[in-house]
C-alpha cells in the first residue's frame, strides 16, 4: 500500500466518523475511525496483498489498485484530456500529462538537476542514482525499478500478449514491439546510419549495425554515395595491417 492510500483511508476516517472513537495502529500510532480502514492499514506492515491478479498474478494490498492495474489488461482508460484527446487508465496519470501543455515541471533532482513534472517519476529516477530496485518478479527474481516495468516483464512468463495487429493479427507483449511491426507494413525506417545511409526499423538494430563499421568490414549492399569513402577506409586498414606484418 503507498503512503497516499495510506493518508486516504485516515482522511475518508476523519470526515465520515468525526464522533466515533479512534482505531489506533499499535505499530505507527496512525489513527482511523473504523476497524475497517484499521486492517487495510495494518497490511503496510504486514505486507498482506490479498488481491491478486487472474492474468498475470501480480498482487495488490488494496481492492482499488486491482480494478486500476486490470485497465493494463482491458486496454480501459477513462480519463480524457480535454486539450489533446489523449487518455489515461489513471487519473494521476491525466494529472501528470497537463503539465506538458503548461510545460510545469516542479520536481527537480538534487543530484542531476533533471527536472520532472511528478514526484512519483522523481521517485523512479532516483532509484538509478541509488540503484534500487524495490520490484522483483517472484518466478525469475528480475528485479525492476518501476512496477509498470514489472508488470510487462511478467508478460514473459504468463505468455499475454495483449497488443494485435490490426493487419496481420500478429500478437505482441510489448507496445512499442507492436509499433515497430507496423513499420514492415508502412515500409517506414527512420534510423539511418549515416555512414553508409542504410535504414533501420528501430533504433537497437541501427546500434547493432554500426558494429560492422566498427570493426571495419564492408557491408554487401553499400549505398553507392558512400562507397567511395567506405573503400578508403577498407584500403588505410589493409595496408596498415600489411605493414604491421612486414615489421613482424
Amino acid at each position: 500500500m503507498q503512503n497516499s492510500d495510506c493518508k486516504d483511508l485516515m482522511m475518508e476516517s476523519s470526515q465520515e466518523n468525526k464522533d466515533k472513537p479512534l482505531h489506533k495502529c499499535v505499530i505507527c500510532l496512525s489513527e482511523f475511525a473504523n476497524g475497517t480502514n484499521l486492517k487495510r492499514h495494518m497490511r503496510i506492515h504486514t505486507g498482506e496483498k490479498p488481491y491478486k491478479c487472474e492474468v498475470c498474478l501480480f498482487e495488490f494490498s488494496l481492492s482499488g489498485n486491482l480494478r486500476r492495474h486490470m485497465r493494463t489488461h482491458t486496454g480501459e482508460k477513462p480519463y480524457k484530456c480535454e486539450l489533446c484527446m489523449s487518455e489515461f487508465a489513471e487519473r494521476a496519470y491525466l494529472r501528470r500529462h497537463m503539465t506538458i501543455h503548461t510545460g510545469e515541471k516542479p520536481f527537480k533532482c538534487e543530484i542531476c538537476k533533471a527536472q520532472f513534472t511528478g514526484s512519483g517519476t522523481l521517485k523512479n529516477h532516483m532509484r538509478k542514482h541509488t540503484g534500487e530496485k524495490p520490484y522483483k518478479c517472484e518466478i525469475c527474481m528480475a528485479e525492476f525499478i518501476r512496477s509498470d516495468s514489472l508488470w510487462r516483464h511478467m508478460r514473459v512468463h504468463t505468455g499475454e500478449k495483449p497488443y494485435k495487429c490490426e493487419l496481420c493479427e500478429s500478437k505482441f507483449a510489448q507496445s512499442g514491439h507492436l509499433n515497430d511491426h507496423m513499420k514492415i507494413h508502412t515500409g517506414e525506417k527512420p534510423y539511418k546510419c549515416e555512414l553508409c545511409l542504410s535504414e533501420f526499423i528501430n533504433r537497437s538494430h541501427l546500434t547493432r549495425h554500426m558494429k560492422i563499421h566498427s570493426r571495419g568490414k564492408k557491408l554487401p549492399k553499400m549505398k553507392s554515395a558512400c562507397l567511395d569513402s567506405q573503400n578508403v577506409v577498407i584500403k588505410e586498414n589493409t595496408e596498415k595491417n600489411s605493414l604491421e606484418n612486414t615489421v613482424e
